[in-house]
């Protein structure tokens, strides 16, 4: 069953190009990842600290193996210091 899901990860104000760079880093390590079947990052037009994830995976086991892959770790150590809080994780059923 495929996983749908929204990430929402928001820097702090002086790093939103740092952040950036990271979460770049980030979309390219995951895309290769066997269970991705989509993984798209966005920033907000109204707010450029605010960054979003739309991602698909082929399942929950999936999505569980890219939770501990060491890409996700090395972001976490990476960006932690200047992410705005933590991020949010938004899993929805696609309607169509």
């Amino acid at each position: 069953m495929k996983i749908y899901l929204t990430a929402l990860i928001k820097s702090k104000a002086d790093s939103t190009e740092e952040m950036k760079g990271y979460l770049l880093e980030l979309l390219a390590a995951s895309t290769q990842e066997t269970a991705c079947l989509q993984y798209e990052l966005h920033q907000s037009t109204e707010d450029e600290s605010q960054f979003i994830f739309h991602e698909i995976w082929a399942s929950q086991e999936g999505l569980d193996l890219h939770n501990v892959q060491p890409h996700i770790q090395h972001f976490s150590q990476q960006a932690g210091p200047i992410m705005d809080g933590p991020v949010k994780i938004i899993k929805t059923t696609k309607i169509r």
